[in-house]
């Protein structure tokens, strides 16, 4: 966790675009886009993956998916896609889940 860019950008000590933050969850522009829009949805609670989740988590997850549709809303997002990518094999680059939310062109 200590080496983990997320938790450094919700710690303040990196910078990043911030779109969104609460108590539970940031919102931070992606820098290196694959679509007009991608943006990605980050909890506060260090939690490696999907395959890393426990019981006590489902709440958390849910939020994400409600802090995602309502920036699509702000943003005014007639369209887009939501994303977990899970370990190295599924696209995972860093360890601590995040939700990409992607519109525009893909």
């Amino acid at each position: 966790m200590e080496n983990c860019i997320f938790c450094k950008i919700i710690n303040k000590e990196a910078s990043a675009d911030f779109v969104y933050e609460d108590e539970r969850i940031v919102v931070i522009k992606d820098i290196h886009p694959q679509a007009p829009v991608h943006l990605l949805i980050i909890p506060k609670k260090h939690i490696v993956s999907i395959a890393h989740l426990k019981d006590e988590d489902k709440e958390l997850i849910a939020e994400m998916i409600i802090v995602a549709k309502k920036v699509a809303e702000e943003k005014k997002l007639k369209g887009y896609k939501l994303i977990f990518n899970v370990g190295r094999e599924g696209g995972q680059i860093v360890d601590h889940i995040h939700l990409h939310l992607l519109a525009g062109k893909f």
